[in-house]
């Protein structure tokens, strides 16, 4: 009887255990990613809708990069290459993605910057990620970035001297594809209005 017990309090305890681990994976990656957002780690720009400061003097070059996953049959680029900007001041980007399939298909697309150390002083304001986008077969869609760099990059030693900041974005046909590709734990959280789960902000052409 006493043997039987024991073996009931190992076997729920063995249980718990294993429910415990399961549940800390599944909040493995929004921890981390919430990690990631609060101090800019990996290259996570800071989130939050907090208003530009305004030109502070001195200005950076913002370079634009698009990728698209294999898996997708879009071609995606930005709309410009890079801009040049007064550290301080919001500015607007447009990226533009086309369906080449001959049916519709739906995207959804991550951020990230490098290098990695600006993270905490990128402010991106609002963008597309995150955000299903579903394009008709041959469809032409623009998608708009608010961003602004804070002018504390200049009073921290580590960053002074960065000249240039690369925005990445690339879409994926879903989480589970950016999952398996390593992309999900470091990719920025979307924040701004124009996070409608149905694409609000996007510009068809």
């Amino acid at each position: 009887m006493q043997r039987t017990r024991r073996n009931t309090v190992l076997a729920v305890t063995t249980v718990s255990v294993m429910l415990g681990m399961l549940g800390l994976s599944f909040a493995a990656v929004p921890l981390y990613r919430l990690f990631c957002a609060v101090t800019g780690f990996g290259g996570t720009p800071s989130i939050g809708l907090a208003a530009a400061p305004g030109a502070s003097g001195g200005t950076i070059r913002v370079r634009f990069n698009a990728d698209t996953n294999p898996a997708l049959p879009w071609k995606f680029g930005p709309d410009q290459n890079e801009v040049t900007l007064p550290i301080g001041e919001e500015q607007i980007a447009f990226y533009r993605a086309t369906n080449e399939a001959g049916h519709p298909v739906t995207g959804m697309a991550l951020y990230n910057v490098t290098p990695e150390k600006v993270g905490k002083y990128f402010h991106k304001t609002a963008c597309f990620c995150f955000n299903k986008q579903t394009l008709e077969a041959g469809q032409t869609m623009e998608f708009p970035v608010t961003f602004w760099v804070d002018p504390a990059i200049r009073d921290d030693p580590s960053t002074a001297d960065v000249k240039t900041i690369t925005l990445s974005y690339t879409f994926f046909r879903s989480v589970e594809d950016a999952a398996k590709a390593g992309a999900l734990a470091k990719a920025g959280p979307h924040v701004g209005p124009l996070s409608d789960p149905n694409g609000a902000g996007a510009k068809t052409n």
